[in-house]
């Protein structure tokens, strides 16, 4: 249905709400190429723990009681999933050893980006001078990524702004680098993969 300016303001904010908590709780929840499998164990707070937790955030005027979702091509599930997702193949794209081949870089992504983008990584990862560099200087490097916001979204699309950090050691020590990438998934449900990702400033649409 057509939105207001007013209600188009308030969806915006509600939306960003919701990311920054999908956000905390992708920085909380462990995120690596072999996360370790959650425990089933939940432990109660203590009453004066839990009476000492901060106030929710304020709801947005004109949005208390509004299912934000009915405005959106996907629900709430969808949304956590497209993140995860996003999160997960930054991490790889960002992750490797000189010891992995092509294939060997690529298979954490498997089942989470396109088989184009696959190919397109493999390429890149191969680049002989690329290569050659990685593996005479014996670079092992780790990644990790937090969503910061989304950039835009179709009926079976969501383009993501991903935070990513990456450490790569080798012989010639060890160095830290974070950049900003523009991560688009496709699908639907629960079926999502990456078939884009490129710096956030090349746009990404």
């Amino acid at each position: 249905m057509d939105l207001s300016a007013g209600q188009q303001k308030a969806l915006f904010a509600v939306v960003v709400v919701v990311l920054a908590g999908l956000g905390a709780y992708l920085i909380a929840a462990p995120h690596g190429r072999h996360p370790a499998p959650a425990s089933s164990a939940t432990a109660s707070a203590p009453p004066a723990a839990a009476a000492s937790s901060p106030a929710a955030a304020p709801t947005p005027a004109g949005t208390a009681g509004v299912n934000i979702y009915q405005w959106l091509p996907f629900t709430e599930q969808e949304l956590a999933r497209a993140a995860a997702v996003t999160t997960q193949v930054t991490i790889d794209y960002n992750t490797f050893s000189y010891t992995e081949n092509a294939a060997g870089y690529v298979a954490p992504m498997n089942g989470l980006i396109t088989p184009q983008l696959s190919q397109t990584l493999k390429n890149g990862y191969a680049t002989l001078g690329v290569a050659q560099t990685r593996t005479s200087q014996r670079q092992v490097s780790t990644g990790t990524a937090s969503i910061g916001s989304i950039r835009g979204f179709g009926p079976s699309s969501i383009t993501f702004v991903v935070s990513a950090t990456q450490k790569l050691t080798g012989t010639t020590g060890t160095t830290a680098s974070s950049a900003q990438y523009a991560v688009t998934v496709s699908g639907q449900g629960s079926s999502w993969q990456v078939y884009d990702i490129e710096p956030a400033t090349a746009g990404n649409t």
